[in-house]
């Protein structure tokens, strides 16, 4: 590296654009966890809510049957 740059403005502003480069979008890890799950939960990695439906209606069907042969 060309030991002329460190004191020039050009070390200035590549310090500057190094110090946004590491800057976090986050002002807390419960914004960070609450992205992270947003985007795996719009990704399908927590299932589907279809499947959620089929067991309710399953459980109502149960239910509704237990009714019908308990008269």
């Amino acid at each position: 590296m060309d030991l002329s740059l460190q004191n020039g403005p050009d070390a200035v502003a590549l310090q500057a654009c190094a110090g946004l480069a590491l800057a976090c979008a986050y002002s807390s890890s419960e914004e960070y966890e609450a992205e992270v799950v947003q985007t795996r939960r719009a990704a399908g990695a927590y299932g589907s809510h279809q499947r959620h439906a089929y067991l309710v209606f399953a459980a109502a069907a149960a239910a509704i049957l237990a009714v019908l042969l308990a008269f």
